[in-house]
């Protein structure tokens, strides 16, 4: 048999080395037992978290749900806590101001909540906060957008910018490997914000082990609908032809689509980002260009839910041997394509 390739996992879906998981063993556990009384034994039972322990009030602050994953994150958030009967989530009204998110936090320091899960809307703007929160003797789980220091957090847990980039050149550089002189185009998102450069680099970094693929222009959008259509416009104008295209996010995505319907293009493969629901229902149709997406999972808000229950209720993670919870955990961002999308089809984002 051939031998696979170094970019490919057993699936051929999966690229680049993979982070700490943040999925199902994100449940608390107190378990040491020894099986010969020795060193501890791997916890191989059920995880025992989900029975109810300690009370625990989780106090949750997120931006303004203005687009398709924020509204995900904080839907995953509340669901999560309801699984519990043992935690009381107290939830602030979304804000992408600054200083209205800094003020909701500080009441939920005066609350004396037990745990804090901040999506900052500016995670250096925020930073400051963060740290009265661990001063006060609440633990912070800082979600996605990290604060400028890890004093101002116990736990940090977020997706992979770079890793979404990294894969998606991959999986684009695996299929047009035997294609000589093969061109792509990217529609990047806001180029202010750091995960934007971060994506593209990743992308970059991974084009570079194809030498026969070229990147031959860049658009940036801003992750709205109305953005990608015009910036995609753009990109069609511009290159009369190109083999593959990578989307930064699936939002913006619908729009791109659209350019390209109204341009009458079908000559090329796209590649999404995030894991919009209507990007997993066009690969499942598979009847136009969007062939794959890459996550950049909203379910990180139901894993730190976990996380600080499990810190409130002083507990661990089970599957790992370390009495507390890990300092940070970054999820991986998985390629879905029409083999595996139905795995992931209820986990889309509306």
């Amino acid at each position: 048999m051939p031998e696979p390739s170094p970019f490919t996992s057993r699936r051929g879906l999966l690229f680049g080395a993979a982070a700490v998981s943040a999925g199902a063993v994100l449940t608390g556990c107190t378990s040491n037992e020894t099986d010969d009384g020795g060193e501890p034994a791997a916890d191989t039972r059920p995880a025992e978290a989900d029975k109810p322990g300690k009370q625990v009030t989780i106090g949750y602050a997120g931006p303004l749900a203005d687009h398709g994953w924020l509204n995900a994150i904080n839907d995953q958030a509340k669901n999560r806590a309801e699984k519990y009967s043992d935690v009381t989530l107290e939830v602030t009204e979304g804000s992408n101001d600054t200083a209205q998110q800094i003020g909701q936090i500080e009441t939920l320091i005066n609350k004396k909540v037990d745990v804090l899960v901040v999506l900052p809307a500016d995670g250096k703007a925020l930073t400051q906060v963060g740290l009265k929160a661990m001063r006060a003797g609440i633990p912070v789980v800082n979600l996605d957008r990290v604060f400028n220091t890890p004093q101002a957090y116990r736990c940090y847990v977020g997706g992979d910018n770079y890793g979404m980039g990294l894969n998606a050149g991959h999986y684009i550089g695996e299929k047009l490997k035997d294609k000589p002189d093969a061109r792509v185009v990217e529609l990047a998102g806001l180029d202010n914000l750091e995960l934007t450069r971060q994506r593209t680099q990743g992308f970059d970094d991974a084009l570079k082990n194809y030498p026969n693929i070229k990147k031959v222009a860049r658009q940036a959008a801003d992750f709205t609908v109305e953005s990608g259509q015009a910036k995609m416009a753009q990109l069609l104008q511009a290159q009369s032809k190109f083999d593959a295209l990578w989307n930064h996010d699936d939002d913006q995505g619908v729009g791109a689509l659209r350019a390209i319907e109204q341009a009458g293009r079908d000559d090329f493969l796209m590649v999404g980002g995030a894991g919009a629901l209507s990007a997993f229902q066009a690969i499942k149709q598979d009847n136009g260009v969007l062939k794959a997406t890459v996550l950049y999972p909203p379910t990180m808000a139901a894993s730190a839910i976990d996380l600080a229950r499990a810190l409130g209720q002083g507990k661990g993670v089970s599957g790992l041997a370390e009495h507390e919870i890990p300092s940070s955990i970054t999820l991986y961002s998985a390629v879905v394509d029409k083999e595996n999308v139905d795995e992931y089809m209820s986990t889309g984002f509306k």
